[in-house]
């Protein structure tokens, strides 16, 4: 795919955090507690596109993956990340709150503003957390180390920034919990990493739309609709 392509597909990938600031601008002030994107926020989106337009020269694969791509491999990505999601629901809803909540949790936000909150969350996440960081320890991989070093350096990176998420967001709570969270949060992050290694960076994003697709959109549904009706 040539850079004017990939630049022209990655200037797509604003619209959506776009209409999540307009769409927090609009309803802010109807609904307490709402998590607000802010331009801030798409800045940091937008920094991750030149990133996207050196994938090759990295040594990753292409942004966009090719057509058939979905149909072969994609779904499974998918699958993964509802698995994920799954496994959070049963962990923190089922186990640790099953009585009702009275109100939505800040995990939680009201559909169908969450759509466009969490979509645009998990792209910012991408960015920040594999994009930006692994495109430019492979640049430097790919011009100054070995080529027997190289996947060695892929891995290692891999590796540290898979532990960035479950450190930062260390939880509170019963000592399985904890041992939960972190296994399954470092676990998540490096089977992101290594699809975004076979696959590309739309491979890592997709596997995260399908976490947050079940754990932050279906259960908020289920809760603003059923739990708080």
């Amino acid at each position: 795919m040539s850079g004017r392509k990939i630049f022209l597909a990655s200037a797509l990938l604003l619209a959506l955090p776009t209409a999540t600031v307009l769409a927090g601008m609009a309803i802010g002030g109807s609904m307490p507690n709402l998590r607000l994107w802010t331009w801030s926020s798409l800045i940091w989106v937008a920094i991750g596109i030149p990133f996207l337009l050196v994938q090759r020269q990295a040594g990753l694969p292409s942004f966009v993956p090719g057509r058939a791509w979905f149909a072969q491999s994609g779904w499974r990505v998918l699958v993964a990340g509802w698995i994920f999601g799954v496994l959070d629901v049963l962990a923190i809803k089922v186990i640790q709150h099953p009585q009702p909540y009275t109100e939505l949790p800040p995990f939680l936000q009201p559909f169908p503003y969450s759509l466009l909150l969490y979509t645009s969350g998990a792209l910012e996440i991408e960015v920040m957390y594999r994009l930006i960081p692994l495109t430019l320890i492979m640049l430097l991989a790919m011009r100054y180390a070995a080529p027997a070093w190289q996947q060695r350096i892929f891995w290692i990176a891999a590796v540290l920034t898979a532990l960035r998420e479950p450190l930062e967001q260390w939880p509170s709570g019963p000592a399985w919990f904890v041992v939960y969270a972190f296994i399954t949060g470092f676990g998540m992050n490096l089977l992101q990493a290594a699809c975004y290694r076979k696959h590309g960076f739309m491979a890592s994003l997709l596997l995260r739309l399908g976490h947050y697709l079940v754990w932050h959109i279906l259960l908020g549904v289920y809760v603003q609709f059923v739990e708080l009706a």
